[in-house]
């Protein structure tokens, strides 16, 4: 078993995850169009590499990573690139983003695949990764290969998070329950890649089907299988850490500063995908589940499917439909329309009726009773953090560690006064951090602007040295002229004049030119007749060519009376 540690706060809300249960994890039927955005990650678009018009197959890259946290799309099955354009797409922002649509062609022809060699490096294995779009799909989306990377050295131990803490989310559950083996087989694919000295996987006591599946699957191996208490939430990253290891990640740290990696046990799935089989992420597992639902469940689809290809599969009664929530009723977010993708993130789709999510009661006063503070299981002092976020003081929030806060909603389900605590958080952490995007963008046109008028300055300067150079050459001309000018004049005196040219060249000459002036004037006699429009360029021809005759004639009757 292993000791067991704990983590502050912390609470128990119903967990509403049998319903999905009852069924093994279905397959989604193609659908005929999808919609791919090339963001589904924390991080930048990749930059796309493929055509209107173009025909795709399975598995076959649709964008490019660039510089920074940028990850590649692939496309989910074969078909014809429809469009490249913005789309809405599930985010809590409601916002559009650039997306690829796919008319599929219903042959799911796959694109060949590249698995690693066994050969390949550590450094290699990591651009594997990144190449085959792997991110970290317990709903963060944290691009795998730089969260690989975080630790300068080998982690002391390496969780993989199977704790699935919040209400209704089953799909990790159904994965481990019916796949333990594939699970087992990316801790080790994963526990080879980062050299940790211990492999664990934490799961919560409230999975018996998968804790037991998972036992037998590693039995052999050393990797642990860590059974914790069910609460929420024990699946947050840092708080699993603290339950396995008793290590606190410090604040503003990351988990490599304690020794420790932490990845889902569905993205440990993909990585052994990717490095053995040169898979890419193109479906994932994604719970199905909410009372307006006939047919609940876990079910496999492909990147870019609609939902409401989903929901129609899983039985949906828009007549019961009250709120759609992507993600979990704790930390997901309500979606207003069900024509939109699933992304790599999209871990659960609830459909709860009025019953199941009725409107949430207006919001009265805080009545300062303490229970936020005592269910925060980051130790933070909510209320005040609420104080300062409600009053616009946010640097004030930053102060009392508001970027700590893991918005996981405890907060709020506590609240008597239904205060809606995280949405404060949210917004104070997005005023503070729109204001260091510009404070960035002012720092860096300040550098651009210092750095211009640093690189004029000295040009100026390298003006005025070419400038004092010029003048000093000046002067030392103007001081050695006279003494050259005397030396030229002696020399001119006593040396022999050169020779011109005799005669019989002059003639020559007289007689080249004279050819070229009649020449020039049969040609302007027969343009006045024919070509009209040639004589002002011909005339000038004749001019230029009877000057030379009379430089001739002159110059031949110099020499003449020279002799």
């Amino acid at each position: 078993m292993g000791t067991q540690f704990d983590f502050p706060g912390g609470i128990h809300p119903p967990d509403n995850k049998l319903r999905s249960l009852q069924t093994p994890i279905r397959q989604a039927p193609l659908p005929d169009r999808l919609t791919v955005p090339l963001r589904q990650h924390r991080g930048d678009p990749g930059r796309v590499v493929v055509a209107v018009g173009d025909h795709v197959l399975t598995g076959q890259p649709l964008s490019e990573g660039q510089p920074g946290r940028s990850v590649p799309v692939h496309a989910p099955t074969s078909g014809t690139i429809t469009a490249i354009k913005s789309h809405e797409v599930p985010h809590a922002s409601g916002l559009e983003e650039t997306c690829i649509l796919i008319e599929a062609d219903g042959r799911d022809q796959w694109y060949k695949l590249a698995p690693c060699p066994d050969s390949a490096s550590t450094a290699e294995r990591y651009d594997h990764l990144h190449r085959t779009g792997v991110v970290g799909l317990g709903g963060a989306g944290f691009p795998t290969r730089d969260k690989l990377q975080s630790a300068e050295a080998a982690p002391d131990v390496l969780i993989l998070n199977g704790a699935e803490c919040e209400p209704y989310i089953t799909a990790d559950q159904a994965l481990m329950r019916e796949r333990p083996d594939s699970v087992v087989a990316g801790a080790l694919a994963l526990w080879r890649l980062v050299g940790a000295g211990r492999c664990l996987i934490g799961i919560e006591d409230n999975k018996p089907d998968a804790i037991e599946a998972l036992r037998q699957s590693a039995e052999g191996t050393s990797v642990e299988i860590r059974v914790v208490a069910t609460r929420y939430p024990s699946g947050g990253e840092r708080q699993l850490i603290q339950l396995l290891t008793g290590l606190e990640v410090p604040s503003g740290g990351l988990p490599a500063d304690v020794g420790v990696l932490c990845q889902n046990v569905a993205t440990a799935v993909a990585v052994d995908r990717s490095l053995r089989l040169g898979e890419p992420v193109i479906q994932r597992i994604t719970t199905l589940t909410g009372e307006a639902l006939a047919r609940p469940g876990n079910i496999e689809a492909r990147i870019g499917t609609p939902l409401d290809h989903l929901l129609f599969e899983a039985g949906l009664d828009p007549q019961r439909l009250h709120r759609l929530i992507m993600g979990g009723p704790l930390m997901g977010f309500d979606l207003t329309t069900t024509g939109l993708p699933l992304i790599k993130t999209a871990n659960c789709l609830i459909a709860g009726t009025a019953g199941e999510f009725p409107d949430p009661p207006v919001p009265q006063p805080c009545i300062r009773c303490g229970l936020c503070e005592q269910a925060c299981p980051v130790d933070l002092l909510p209320q005040q953090l609420y104080w300062f976020a409600s009053a616009g003081e946010h640097r004030k929030a930053e102060h009392f560690d508001l970027f700590d806060c893991i918005e996981c909603g405890a907060c709020d389900w506590v609240c008597p006064s239904h205060l809606p605590l995280t949405e404060y958080y949210r917004h104070s952490k997005g005023v503070l951090r729109q204001e260091q995007k510009e404070q960035a963008e002012a720092d860096h046109a300040r550098q651009r602007f210092e750095e211009r008028q640093a690189r004029l300055e000295r040009e100026q300067a390298e003006r005025e040295e070419r400038r004092r150079a010029r003048q000093q050459a000046r002067e030392q001309r103007h001081n050695v002229a006279p003494a050259e000018a005397s030396e030229a004049a002696t020399a001119a005196a006593t040396s022999p004049t050169a020779p011109g040219p005799d005669r019989e060249t002059l003639i020559q000459r007289r007689d080249q030119a004279r050819q070229k002036v009649e020449e020039a004037q049969a040609q302007l006699a027969e343009a006045r007749e024919q070509t009209p429009e040639a004589v002002p360029k011909l005339e000038r021809a004749l001019n230029k060519h009877q000057k030379r005759l009379d430089a001739a004639e002159k110059a031949l009757s110099d020499a003449q009376e020279d002799t």
